[in-house]
């Protein structure tokens, strides 16, 4: 018996997945591991807003952070987070639920912080620090589109326009003159605000109650905006990331994927109500979004009900190649990739003087320089996903051995790769009642748990720990003992 996708909006009676997938990743012939959440830098001097690497043209990586009062920069010697803001004091006062957003053209890395805070640009390779980019709107988002670098949601200095996109100059980023150099800007007042917004070869601009594609014509028009999704649009803006053209989202009735032209479904019976039961939407703010592209997985932070302390305290996680899904008890502030600047070993002892404190072994990406890592911020730290593998919880969906009559499981195989099960089977004899669960065993001598569990109904839930990989399913073995 296979893992099957996790499936928790279907009964538990006859769900042909699994009803629980927590601290796993879904694969084709299960689930693998997810591994912990570690520090990778020294602490900023607040939570952390975002993360963003940046490569120069001589394959240098730069890691930048940033929150609501500092920009800081990596330093791979020290592990510090060094202060690269502006000069002032305080160098920025970000409000409420503004969050820092990067993007890099050329060799330059521009910044916008919400209204409150002027763009911010930084040179690799020339800037010790930031400076403002005079003339440029301030703005709640920002893409790069083409040649341009775009704004959206923003505030000209005479007040939000949360349904306007502005574009700098053709090829310049730091020229903002309307009508100058191909700069211009367009007003889209029928759809409500502007909550994301995706760079490419076109831009998607993601609205409260549509999707609008800007595609570059040239002079005069510049570009040409087309409403292509009128259904629905994006709520949250934390909820949108995107692998190329392909942008996940989150509308008033699930998580979607748009292509460019339509939006398609990826929640839709299978986790769009569990995600809804278990969200805390008066966080909507905190949730944020990213692809990690080497495992073609989309993940989602949020604040869910259980949290004690408004902390994202969950990951959604998406496997896009396979329209598969699972869950994380994961905290973190932000998730995003990023490459690592690498350390020396004597930059280690900046991490901890013991080898055997080390948050990652040796060998770990988390230590080379270059290297892609899928990782973010929680608290005042940078994270990423390179600990040892998380307990991973896996429950099979509810069946009848025997139909309508009691059965009895004596044995249960369970098959993984790597670290140690514990094995428990969940009884129940009618649909009114909750199941209960046998005592966890770990599999004896001749790879199975022994058990004598009778009922109706059963499901089998795998506790699987240590360095394990992957787990891939379990034999049941039962007999009929009759209806009563």
């Amino acid at each position: 018996m296979q893992f099957g996708e996790w499936l928790p909006d279907q009964p538990n009676f006859m769900n042909q997945g699994v009803s629980v997938a927590t601290n796993v990743v879904p694969i084709l012939n299960g689930y693998s591991s997810l591994n912990q959440f570690v520090a990778y830098s020294e602490a900023a001097d607040n939570t952390l807003l975002n993360v963003f690497s940046a490569k120069a043209d001589t394959g240098d990586v730069s890691l930048f952070a940033g929150d609501a009062g500092k920009l800081y920069r990596h330093n791979a010697t020290t592990s510090a987070l060094d202060d690269v803001s502006k000069a002032g004091t305080p160098a920025y006062d970000l409000l409420g639920t503004e969050r820092w957003r990067f993007v890099q053209f050329g060799d330059t890395i521009y910044v916008s912080g919400g209204i409150n805070e002027e763009m911010q640009k930084f040179q690799i390779g020339v800037d010790s620090v930031f400076s403002d980019v005079s003339g440029a709107p301030r703005a709640d988002f920002i893409a790069v589109v083409r040649d341009f670098v775009w704004t959206a949601n923003i505030d000209t200095g005479s007040g939000r326009k949360p349904y306007r996109v502005y574009w700098s100059a053709f090829g310049d980023p730091t020229g903002w003159t309307s009508g100058t150099g191909q700069s211009d800007f367009q007003d889209i007042p029928d759809a409500g605000a502007i909550t994301g917004m995706v760079g490419g070869e076109y831009c998607t601009i993601l609205m409260e109650r549509a999707i609008v594609r800007a595609t570059y014509s040239g002079l005069p028009l510049v570009f040409q905006f087309d409403k292509v999704e009128t259904a629905r649009g994006c709520q949250v803006s934390g909820s949108v990331c995107n692998i190329g053209h392909t942008v996940f989202y989150l509308s008033d009735d699930g998580f979607y994927a748009f292509d460019g032209q339509s939006s398609s479904p990826i929640g839709s019976q299978k986790i769009d109500r569990f995600f809804f039961e278990d969200f805390d939407f008066s966080f909507k703010n905190k949730m944020t979004s990213t692809v990690d592209p080497q495992a073609q997985l989309a993940v989602w932070s949020y604040v869910s009900n259980s949290s004690l302390d408004g902390t994202p305290d969950r990951l959604l996680i998406y496997n896009y190649a396979l329209n598969r899904w699972s869950l994380a008890n994961v905290s973190a502030d932000v998730i995003a990739p990023f490459f690592t600047a690498g350390y020396t070993l004597e930059a280690l002892d900046n991490i901890s003087t013991s080898l055997d404190a080390l948050p990652a072994s040796l060998d770990s990406a988390l230590y080379k320089g270059g290297q892609y890592l899928f990782g973010g911020a929680l608290g005042t730290k940078i994270h990423a996903f390179t600990g040892d593998p998380l307990e991973g919880v896996i429950e099979t969906g509810e069946t009848s051995l025997a139909m309508g009559k009691h059965a009895i499981v004596t044995r249960v195989y369970p098959y993984h790769e790597g670290g140690t099960v514990n094995v428990e089977v969940g009884t129940r004899n009618i649909h009114t009642e909750d199941a209960t669960f046998s005592t966890a065993l770990a599999p004896n001598v001749d790879g199975f748990v022994p058990v004598r569990e009778q009922g109706r109904y059963h499901r089998v839930r795998l506790n699987i720990s240590g360095q394990w990989s992957v787990a891939q399913g379990i034999d049941v073995e039962a007999r009929e003992i009759g209806r009563r």
